[in-house]
Formats: structure tokens, C-alpha cells, sequence
């Protein structure tokens, strides 16, 4: 796995995401071309570095790893494992205060010093993840505890372009 550098970014001819706060999208690119775009929901709390906040951070990052590959939409994770489950009514039902992280998750590691990784401000040790959502959680808006949720279409695509080293650029 190459890590970016900051001096290499965005890369020229090379797989990247940008995802824009103020617009609740993701958008998927290759070099200059843009090759996808999804509604997204952020942190509920804004945007900010810092651990406990529930705020969704700043700046450049890469996929420090893709977890879940090959298994089945909708399986349920716990502490970045499967649990065995598979998200339904049912289970939504027996545990209304779960924070469902699905399908599957792409755990991101910040790129900066002092911004986004170090300290109280490390997106890795902050479990920052792009990760799938129920159905019936809201696209388009903050409401997330912080990781950004995709629709499990979306996640797919994303997760099979943004293989582990791949930049992400998170901004308002």
C-alpha cells in the first residue's frame, strides 16, 4: 500500500474522493475526471477535529483499510468485525439505539499533522469510516455521529475504486 503525500495531492491518474460538507456529497475521481458522485450524511455536529466531538474532520486522508469484502449487504459491524447479523426491520426494531454501521467500511487515516492525525485530533484513532447505513436514515444531511454514511449502492462503488492507500480530501 502506497501512502499519499501531501505534495502528491490530488493525484493525476489515480483514484481519489473528495467529500464536501457544505454540499452532503461525495464525489469520485480518477486524476481530473470525475467518475461518480453520492448524497452523503456527515456528522450531525458539524466539522472538527477533535476525539468526542461527533464531529466529522478536516482535511486530507487515505483509506487506511477496506473491511468487508465479499460479504453479504447489509451485514452488521461491531468494532470494525462482523457480528454475524444481517440489518432488517427486525434487528432495527430490537435495537433502536444502535449506530448501524453496514455493509461495509472504509477506515480512514489523516494525512496531516496537527490537523487530522496526532494527539486529540487523529481521524484513525477517532474510527473515522465511510460506512453503510439503514435505509431509512437520512442522505443529503448531517446526522451521523461523525463517519460519513453512504446508501449501500453507493458504498459498493465507492469501496471497489477506493482500495487501501487511496487519498480522501474531506472539506466544508
Amino acid at each position: 500500500m502506497h501512502t499519499p503525500r501531501l505534495a502528491e495531492l490530488p493525484p493525476r491518474d489515480a483514484p481519489w474522493v473528495e467529500i464536501d460538507l457544505s454540499r452532503q456529497c461525495l464525489v469520485m475521481w480518477r486524476g481530473e475526471e470525475r467518475v461518480g458522485q453520492h448524497a452523503i450524511s456527515s456528522g450531525r455536529a458539524g466539522a472538527g477535529q477533535r476525539e468526542g466531538s461527533g464531529q466529522t474532520p478536516l482535511g486530507w486522508h487515505y483509506v487506511r483499510a477496506a473491511i468487508g469484502d465479499g460479504l453479504p449487504r447489509g451485514t452488521v459491524f461491531r468494532g470494525r468485525r462482523p457480528t454475524g447479523e444481517i440489518f432488517d426491520e427486525t434487528l432495527a426494531a430490537a435495537h433502536p439505539e444502535r449506530d448501524w454501521i453496514l455493509t461495509r467500511i472504509l477506515w480512514l487515516c489523516g494525512l496531516e499533522r496537527g490537523i487530522n492525525r496526532g494527539g486529540d485530533r487523529d481521524s484513525q484513532r477517532r474510527y473515522i469510516y465511510l460506512h453503510g447505513t439503514p435505509p431509512g436514515e437520512p442522505m443529503g444531511m448531517a446526522a451521523s455521529h461523525g463517519c460519513i454514511r453512504l446508501r449501500d449502492d453507493a458504498l459498493l462503488e465507492v469501496f471497489s475504486l477506493a482500495v487501501p492507500g487511496t487519498p480522501v480530501w474531506v472539506h466544508d
